[in-house]
C-alpha cells in the first residue's frame, strides 16, 4: 500500500513538472512572437515615418529650387530685344539720310545697311536705312527721326524678352565649367593611355558645348544692348504751281516769262542773220550791182 502511494506521488510530481515546463516554453514562444511582432511594427512605423518625411521633404526641396530659379530670374537685368520699323515721307532724301547718320554716330550706334532707289520721276526717290542704337537712346532716336520727317506713314515698335533663356544659358555654362574642371583634374591623374583618350574626348565635347553656350549668350547680349531700327524713306518734292503763288510772285513770274520771250526772239533773229550771212552777202552784192547799173542808165537818159 505504501508502495502504491509512493508511485502515485512520483507520477503526480512528474506530471506537474512536465506541465510547468510546457507552460514556460509556451510563454517564451509567445514572448518571442510578441517581440518579433513589435519589432516588425516598429520597422514598419519607422519606414512609414521615413517615407512620410521624404514625401514631405520632396515638395519642400522642389519649392526651394523653384524659388531659387525665380529669384535668379528676378536678380538678373531684363534682357529685351527691341526692334522698330518706320516709314516716313521727307522733302529732301539725301539731307535726311545725312541727318540720320549724324544722329546714329552721336548716340554711339552704327549703320548696318543703307540703300537708295531712284525712280523714273525725279520726285520718286526712296530708300532704306537700318541702324543699331544703344537701348537707352532707342526712344529718343525714334522721336528725332519722326520729328525730322514731313510725314510719318508707319511706325511700329516690338520687344522680345529673352531673360529666361539667358538665365538658363548661365546655369548651363556654370555646370559645364564644373565638368570641365573635373575632367582636367582627372586628366592630370590618369596614367593609362586609354583613360587619357576617353577623358580627352569627353573634355572636347564639354568645351564645344561651352563655346556654343558662350556664343549664344554673346549674341543675346549684343541684340539686347543695341536695338535695331529700320527706316523706309520716301522723298516727295512738291513743286509750287502758278495758282498757289501770291500777286507779287505772279508778277515776277510773268515778267520773267516776258523777258524769256524777248530773249528768244532776238536770239532767233541773231541766229538767222549769222547763219544766213553768206547768202545775204551774195544777194547784197547782186542788189548793189543792180542798183549801180540802174543809176547809170538813169543818168544816161537824163543826158539825152
Amino acid at each position: 500500500m505504501r508502495k502504491v502511494l509512493f508511485i502515485m506521488i512520483l507520477v503526480s510530481i512528474s506530471v506537474f513538472i512536465v506541465a510547468c515546463s510546457d507552460d514556460t516554453e509556451d510563454s517564451e514562444s509567445t514572448n518571442d512572437v510578441t517581440m518579433e511582432t513589435e519589432e516588425f511594427s516598429a520597422d514598419e512605423s519607422s519606414n512609414s515615418m521615413t517615407n512620410t518625411d521624404d514625401a514631405e521633404r520632396a515638395p519642400q526641396e522642389g519649392e526651394e529650387s523653384q524659388g531659387e530659379t525665380i529669384s535668379q530670374a528676378e536678380d538678373v537685368d531684363r534682357k529685351v530685344i527691341y526692334t522698330a520699323n518706320l516709314r516716313v515721307e521727307v522733302s529732301d532724301y539725301q539731307q535726311t539720310v545725312n541727318d540720320i547718320q549724324t544722329q546714329v554716330s552721336d548716340r554711339g550706334g552704327y549703320i548696318v545697311n543703307s540703300s537708295m532707289q531712284e525712280g523714273t520721276d525725279e520726285e520718286s526717290t526712296s530708300g532704306q536705312v537700318t541702324a543699331r542704337i544703344p537701348q537707352d537712346q532707342f526712344q529718343a532716336f525714334i522721336q528725332v527721326v519722326e520729328e525730322g520727317s514731313s510725314k510719318v506713314l508707319e511706325s511700329s515698335v516690338s520687344g522680345q524678352d529673352v531673360t529666361e533663356e539667358y538665365v538658363d544659358l548661365e546655369a548651363r555654362l556654370e555646370s559645364q565649367q564644373v565638368v570641365e574642371e573635373r575632367l582636367l583634374a582627372f586628366m592630370e591623374e590618369a596614367e593609362a593611355t586609354e583613360n587619357l583618350l576617353a577623358i580627352s574626348n569627353d573634355l572636347a565635347n564639354v568645351q564645344g558645348e561651352i563655346e556654343e553656350i558662350t556664343g549664344r549668350m554673346n549674341y543675346l547680349e549684343n541684340r539686347t544692348d543695341l536695338a535695331t531700327v529700320t527706316i523706309n524713306i520716301e522723298e516727295n518734292n512738291v513743286s509750287i504751281s502758278g495758282d498757289d503763288l501770291n500777286t507779287w510772285e505772279q508778277m515776277k513770274d510773268q515778267f520773267m516769262k516776258s523777258i524769256n520771250v524777248i530773249m528768244s526772239v532776238f536770239s532767233g533773229i541773231f541766229v538767222f542773220v549769222v547763219g544766213s550771212l553768206p547768202v545775204l552777202i551774195v544777194f547784197g552784192i547782186i542788189g548793189l550791182a543792180g542798183f549801180l547799173i540802174y543809176r547809170k542808165i538813169a543818168k544816161g537818159k537824163q543826158g539825152d
